[in-house]
Parts: structure tokens; sequence; C-alpha cells
């Protein structure tokens, strides 16, 4: 699922990006930073600028989404979160990078359909919304046409998200913890369940449950995942159940059980081992029996 931090950058860094009013005080994710990032950066740590740190076709995802000629992946610098766990910590809280302008992320985007990509898949975007939204708006202009998928942790403003409506085909947002104080504890996130349960509400008000074609590719939808952490800390079956009471069976979802100890887990005894395999099957165990994947 992640990029490779030390790929080389190979964007062209001198074209004009474009004037955003949100980022003077920004308030773009629920961390409500309001900082002017036109003179510095807050919680996010991202600038006045997109920057990217590898774009690649991608066979890693879920098969709805890498298919066989891959997702077109480009992974965006920087977070709005601070997982203490995160596998992908050199792009996400180092922001390894190169700054580019919209038009040269739309060209990229234009590049990885050329290549045979399925869709264009933005991975932690939110610190980058408005310059998505343009970035987006220029790339159909000229020619885009395969889905964008929003990838995200999903801490993200519903009012923000509005924004985005008719210009994402597929969200797939990471529902991280069912109890607000871990999400506090290890992702430096308030009040997370509220937050992304009202995120994901308003993605699948915009595109609504999944929809596949007939080769199996996912065109238009939701697909939450999520991650099952040790020793409950991710509160999977509370999280299953109130995924369940909000949108039904019917929810496409997504139970990941990669995760390993890497980046700040070690500080954590709770978090220092991978994943038993047990926890991970019930987990499965529990969306079967509320009826998830029928």
């Amino acid at each position: 699922r992640f990029g490779n931090a030390s790929a080389p950058s190979f964007y062209p860094t001198g074209r004009m990006t474009l004037h955003h009013p949100q980022l003077t005080a920004c308030q773009v994710c629920p961390q409500n930073c309001g900082v002017n990032r036109f003179e510095r950066t807050g919680f996010c740590r991202a600038g006045n600028r997109l920057k990217v740190n590898c774009a690649q076709l991608h066979h890693g995802e879920e098969p709805v989404l890498s298919g066989t000629g891959g997702s077109g992946t480009i992974f965006l610098s920087h977070c709005n979160l601070r997982c203490v766990y995160c596998q992908n910590q050199q792009i996400s809280h180092l922001g390894w990078g190169r700054e580019i302008s919209e038009v040269d992320c739309a060209h990229t985007m234009l590049r990885l359909q050329s290549e045979g990509a399925h869709n264009i898949n933005l991975v932690s975007p939110t610190q980058y919304t408005p310059h998505l939204i343009e970035t987006i708006k220029i790339a159909r202009e000229r020619g885009l046409y395969v889905p964008v998928v929003w990838n995200s942790n999903a801490y993200e403003h519903p009012a923000i998200l509005e924004q985005l409506s008719g210009l994402v085909d597929i969200y797939l947002p990471d529902f991280k913890y069912a109890h607000s104080n871990n999400g506090q504890k290890y992702s430096q996130a308030r009040d997370y369940p509220r937050i992304a349960l009202e995120a994901v509400r308003e993605m699948f008000g915009q595109v609504g449950h999944l929809e596949v074609d007939e080769s199996g590719l996912a065109r238009r939808g939701v697909l939450v995942r999520h991650l099952v952490l040790p020793n409950g800390i991710s509160g999977t079956r509370d999280v299953l159940q109130m995924l369940h009471e909000n949108f039904g069976a019917g929810l496409s979802l997504s139970l990941m059980s990669q995760y390993f100890p890497t980046a700040g887990a070690k500080n954590h005894p709770e978090l220092a081992r991978s994943l038993h395999n047990e926890e991970y099957l019930e987990s499965v165990d529990l969306a079967q029996k509320l009826g998830f994947g029928e």
C-alpha cells in the first residue's frame, strides 16, 4: 500500500502555483490550526504549495482498485495526523517530497492514466484539499476520465469535503478508532470517532455505495478501510458496529491486517508487536456476523 519514500523526485517545479485564500487562516482539517500557511506551517507541516513524494502504478491496493493495470497513486507529503505507528513516516511525518504546481500535478494524473492506471489515487490528500480541487478540475479539462480516489484518514471537515462533490468518484477513508482517547493518544486526533463518522456520512451522501463495473473495478462509491491494531486499540468491534448502525451491511468494507510495529510504536508496549492472526480472524468473524460482504 505504501510508496517508496526514497524514490527519486521527477517533477518540474518552475510553474506558477495557484493562490488559495483558505490557507491564510487554515482550517482545512479538524486540527483547526488557523495559521497562515503562506508564512508558516501548522500541525500538518504542509506549506502553501502542493508537495508530492512519488507517483506510480500501485498493484497492492484492494483488487477493485488495483485491477490488472494498477492504481495510479500520488503520494502527498505530510499528514494531518501523527500516528505513532505510521508505516509511511518519511512521507507523512518528515515530509519527504518535492513542491509542484497544480498544473504539474494534473499532468502527472494524465501521465498515470496514459500508463494504464485504472484510477488516480490521492494518498493523504486532506491538507492539500484546496490545491487538489483545482488540480482535478485542470486534469478533467485536459482529458482525465478515470475515477479519482480520495484515500484519507477520515479526519476531515464535512464542509470541506462538500467542495469535492462532483470531483471525487471514490472515497477510501481509513476509519481508525472507535474511542476518542485512543485517537488522541496514538494519532493526536481530538474527538476522532465523531469527526470521522461525520466525514464518512458526507462521503456517502456524495457517492453512495461502491459501484463495480463488469470487469470488477470500482467506478464510484465509498470503500471504508479499517486497520486492525493489536490489543484491541483500534476498537474494531465498536467501529464495525458503528458503521453498521449508520450505513448498513451494504457498506463496502476492507479490513486490513498488515499492521507491524514501526516508527514510534516501540515506545508503546501495547503496539510493539505485530497483529496476531487470531485477532484479525476475530474481526473478520464479527464483520461476517454483522452481514458485511454478503
